[in-house]
């Protein structure tokens, strides 16, 4: 068995406090499920209404659950040898990679359901007029909000996840063919990338034929899922989720320096 299928139990009491942990981290984290929003999906026929600025209806429910499934997706790629042994600057360069769509695996796997609504000041005259008088400064601090449309792909991708109902093993490999992915530039260790990713999507494949042997495309479905949730912007992700509680900070740079000072603290 690969080493990363690893069951991941969060214990936060015993992190240490980075700068992504105190803003990321909560220590009633046991309200997750309890906080889950329940999404009654609308399907939007215009394409005006389709570009408008959308926000979460629920930021400090749905952030906090976010938070969580971020600090697991980060310490599932710290906890693995294979990946901790890789040199510091292929580690960054997968993680840059893969972070949204482990977080989107991450929000499919525990079924995590949330429910936007239209944005404030959200209309294409409004930032119009109100862009002519910005600063320098502010335009460069100004980034896209997240849209009806780009909500509503990343909500198709988690239905086609959850149609599928993977296993924990399933989940697991999964993870292991995204983040070891040899097509991010400048690996140094590509021969060894490119092996973990055909290891991990070999073992898919077992599993997937032990557990279903009767449902030949069940391995091809999984693998146009994995495919449609590397789509799904880091924008869209960091502004829904993140930017509630981080405002204008890198949401790459806390992620990086997490998962390097944890594993200097191991």
């Amino acid at each position: 068995m690969l080493d990363y299928y690893i069951h991941i139990s969060i214990s936060f009491s015993g992190r240490p406090h980075t700068i992504l942990y105190n803003i990321l981290s909560w220590r009633d984290s046991s309200r997750l499920n309890d906080n889950k929003l329940n999404h009654n999906a609308t399907v939007h026929s215009c394409n005006c209404e389709q570009r408008r600025a959308a926000c979460l209806k629920n930021p400090k429910a749905s952030c906090q659950i976010a938070s969580s499934v971020l600090v697991k997706t980060v310490c599932f790629m710290r906890s693995l040898p294979s990946f901790s042994h890789l040199p510091s600057g292929d580690q960054v360069a997968l993680l840059r990679d893969c972070w949204v769509p482990l977080f989107v695996l991450g929000l499919a796997q525990e079924k995590i359901e949330f429910e936007v609504t239209d944005a404030p000041d959200s209309s294409m005259l409004r930032q119009i007029l109100l862009g002519q008088g910005q600063t320098e400064k502010e335009a460069e601090e100004r980034r896209p909000q997240p849209t009806l449309a780009q909500v509503h792909k990343l909500k198709s991708c988690l239905h086609r996840l959850w149609n599928l109902d993977l296993s924990p093993k399933e989940y697991a490999y999964l993870k292991g063919a995204i983040l070891f992915n040899p097509d991010v530039q400048a690996l140094r260790a590509l021969p060894f990338i490119e092996g973990l990713q055909w290891e991990a999507q070999r073992a898919l494949q077992g599993v997937v034929l032990l557990l279903h042997p009767e449902d030949t495309g069940r391995f091809s479905r999984i693998l146009l899922a994995a495919s449609a949730i590397q789509t799904v912007s880091h924008n869209l992700v960091t502004e829904l989720f993140f930017k509630p509680l981080i405002g204008n900070a890198d949401l790459f740079d806390l992620l990086r320096e997490m998962l390097f000072v944890q594993h200097d603290n191991r």
